[in-house]
């Protein structure tokens, strides 16, 4: 493989951009290319390296283009050459070609802000689900691979995450669980305007209607306060950080799979319409305090 080619599919592995690698993987007769031949597709169609060009590829792009915008993740392509379409792709007797197309990079991430005992839970738990995991933290000493082993961790101030890498995308699934109510509001400031599937923040109706407040007086947007999940979890009453970390995790996958979260969160806890705050199905035992 390609060093360059082999630089790109790092850097998708590590959340900073997806594609398709597209590799010969059967050659039968007179084919451009032969086996292990690769490509890489990007989603604005642009290509590195070459299955052989001509027809065949024109069509491989196609079909890898089509796997990124239907949310597939891999597919067997086939194709046998006439006479005439050989001899355009320069395979003077034709033959017969089998492309691999793997989608690369399209991971659901779930970003932890917080490394106290429930953000630790949360990545652990997160893990098993099969989600990429990020945890981040001021302090090193809570966020780092000996306290926290399930996927990547930074400690870094707040205002350098992004230079950092985090991954902010479609499938982002992000939760508030910082040491203090400014905290979590500087995290909520910084997701403002930032695509993700799911933005969740721990703590009681109190202390989420405070931070509210706050951050509307501050400028940050309705839009993008009315979008998240205030009280993070469903209501099932956890208390420990284990519980607590179950119940976000249910949340956040009933949101990955289009399930009916209002009609969960009716069948666990019933809330009269005055007592919600945030999203209006927002509910959760979550406390006041992350750490």
């Amino acid at each position: 493989m390609d060093d360059v080619l082999f630089q790109i599919l790092s850097e998708a592995l590590h959340g900073t951009g997806e594609g398709v690698l597209c590799t010969v993987v059967e050659e039968i007769g007179s084919t451009p290319r032969s086996m292990g031949a690769k490509m890489w597709v990007r989603p604005d169609g642009s290509i590195l390296g070459t299955i052989g060009g001509g027809i065949t590829e024109h069509r491989v792009v196609t079909r890898a283009l089509a796997l990124l915008q239907e949310g597939g993740e891999r597919e067997l392509y086939r194709e046998t050459l006439n006479a005439t379409e050989a001899a355009m792709d320069g395979a003077a007797c034709g033959g017969s070609v089998a492309v691999y197309l793997e989608v690369v990079g399209r991971e659901n991430d779930v970003l932890v802000f917080g490394a106290g005992h429930v953000g630790k839970a949360i990545a652990q738990f997160a893990s098993l689900a099969g989600f990429r995991v990020t945890v981040w933290d001021e302090r090193e000493e809570f966020a780092n691979a000996d306290n926290i082993p399930w996927g990547r961790t930074l400690a870094c101030p707040l205002n350098e995450v992004e230079a950092r890498g985090l991954p902010f995308t479609s499938r982002t699934y992000a939760v508030i669980v910082t040491r203090g109510h400014s905290l979590d509001a500087e995290v909520v400031r910084l997701l403002d305007g930032k695509p993700a599937a799911y933005v969740g923040m721990i703590g009681s109706r109190r202390k989420i209607a405070f931070v509210r407040k706050r951050l509307l007086e501050s400028g940050v947007s309705r839009e993008h306060l009315d979008r998240i999940y205030q009280p993070v979890g469903l209501p099932i009453k956890a208390e420990t950080p284990e519980e607590i970390a179950v119940s976000v995790l249910a949340e956040i996958i009933a949101v990955r799979r289009g399930a009916n979260l209002a009609g969960l969160r009716a069948a666990l806890e019933p809330l009269p319409p005055e007592e919600s705050s945030g999203r209006e199905d927002g509910a959760s035992p979550s406390g006041e305090c992350a750490s």
